[in-house]
């Protein structure tokens, strides 16, 4: 059986969902932590291997489908204030 230190942060993290009554122990809450990571890693492989590929791809065939750097940059700008905001 693997064990592992945490700091307090996390200990901390792990009392709250336990007293939620939403995880039954902290080995419940370890494993969801850890289905979501391995979720994440996918879907940014699936985005680096198959996606990334797709869409250069697509460029390459019809360059007039491409987005300037500017207004991509402006969008991603506006996506992470939006964001910002919703985490305050």
């Amino acid at each position: 059986m693997a064990s592992f230190a945490l700091n307090e942060h996390y200990e901390t993290f792990i009392k709250k969902q336990l007293e939620s009554g939403r995880y039954n122990n902290a080995s419940e809450v370890v494993r969801a932590g850890l289905r979501l990571l391995e979720d994440m890693e996918e879907a940014r492989e699936r985005w680096l291997n198959q996606e990334i590929p797709d869409r250069y791809a697509e460029l390459m065939k019809g360059p007039s489908t491409a987005v300037p750097f500017e207004t991509a940059f402006a969008r991603f700008e506006a996506k992470h204030k939006t964001n910002t905001a919703k985490a305050k």
